[in-house]
């Protein structure tokens, strides 16, 4: 009897192996499914094929094709279903509800409510594709409405959300990346989890030689042919560097959350001053440096 409501075919048929285990004597099995998840009921020929899980062949009349099945198998459907599902299929998902099955699915793999970067790790490539295609549907850009609308903000996420906070986190999943410059000042920032409110030269300069002498980083450096030639450049040209190039445009980038501040290279619009010693907030922040460092070398590697 299958009882566990499931958005994942992996885990539905991990459930009905479970059932077709060899005993002596046993010859065959019954299986009384209550459809928690009955909008898929009828991909039950496509998910018993042992076919892979694909979106566009999952959205295709896949229960009415037929599949290679193991010897005196079959799989069968009461007439009546049959017309049910034909006209279930005729309402086709949009690219919103598959974000949000595919979001089900790691959620319910991982156990937990899954951050960005896990997210990311475990989605489905042909999803993550449609959330980059798509910025209005793309969860990366807008977290926390997306949890949400899903239902799944913590009481401590609902306060960030439901403040100052969330705006300053929209700005940073949403601010422009051609290059990398950006990181190594949020990271100035993120402090490894002591947020700060203000950036001196001499912490942005750290920061900045941090992330610019990791792995191959440097690249990002326009006329700098080798690492010899990285390994060349004045503090004075990082620091000159830092400030023409993203501390100049964080100024200018939305609701203008960064701000100058004498004393220092940048700083932070005096009402988050609250809002950054929320740990919610604080691990929001350093997800997004994470993913939206990643997702700028996934794209600089793809081409794209």
């Amino acid at each position: 009897m299958f009882l566990r409501p499931t958005e994942s075919p992996v885990v539905f048929l991990q459930q009905l192996g479970r059932g077709l285990r060899r005993s002596k004597g046993k010859e065959y099995l019954n299986v009384l499914d209550f459809i928690g998840n009955y909008e898929k009921a009828g991909k039950a020929p496509y998910l018993l094929s042992g076919k892979p899980y694909n979106i566009e062949v999952m959205g295709s009349s896949a229960f009415l094709q037929d599949f290679e099945f193991p010897d005196e198998c079959m799989v069968d459907f009461d007439l009546r279903l049959v017309d049910l599902f034909r006209e279930m299929e005729k309402r086709k998902q949009t690219i919103r509800d598959h974000i949000q099955e595919e979001y089900l699915r790691v959620k319910e793999l991982l156990e937990k409510v899954p951050d960005r970067m896990e997210l990311f790790t475990y989605m489905d490539d042909n999803v993550y594709e449609l959330c980059i295609g798509h910025s209005s549907e793309n969860p990366f850009r807008r977290y926390l409405e997306f949890l949400e609308e899903m239902g799944d903000l913590s009481p401590e996420e609902y306060r960030v959300y439901h403040g100052i906070g969330r705006e300053f986190l929209k700005v940073l999943e949403t601010t422009n990346m051609q290059k990398s410059y950006k990181m190594p000042i949020l990271e100035a920032f993120y402090n490894d989890g002591d947020v700060r409110l203000a950036v001196t030269d001499e912490e942005v300069l750290y920061s900045w030689k941090k992330f610019f002498s990791k792995g191959t980083n440097w690249r990002d450096w326009d006329d700098v042919a080798s690492y010899e030639d990285y390994k060349k450049i004045s503090d004075r040209e990082h620091l000159n560097k830092a400030k023409k190039m993203p501390i100049h445009f964080l100024k200018k980038s939305g609701k203008e959350f960064f701000v100058e501040r004498k004393g220092y290279a940048l700083a932070l619009r005096e009402e988050l001053k609250d809002v950054i010693q929320e740990d919610a907030f604080r691990k929001h922040m350093k997800d997004i440096i994470e993913y939206r460092t990643m997702e700028y070398y996934r794209r600089r590697y793809t081409g794209q």
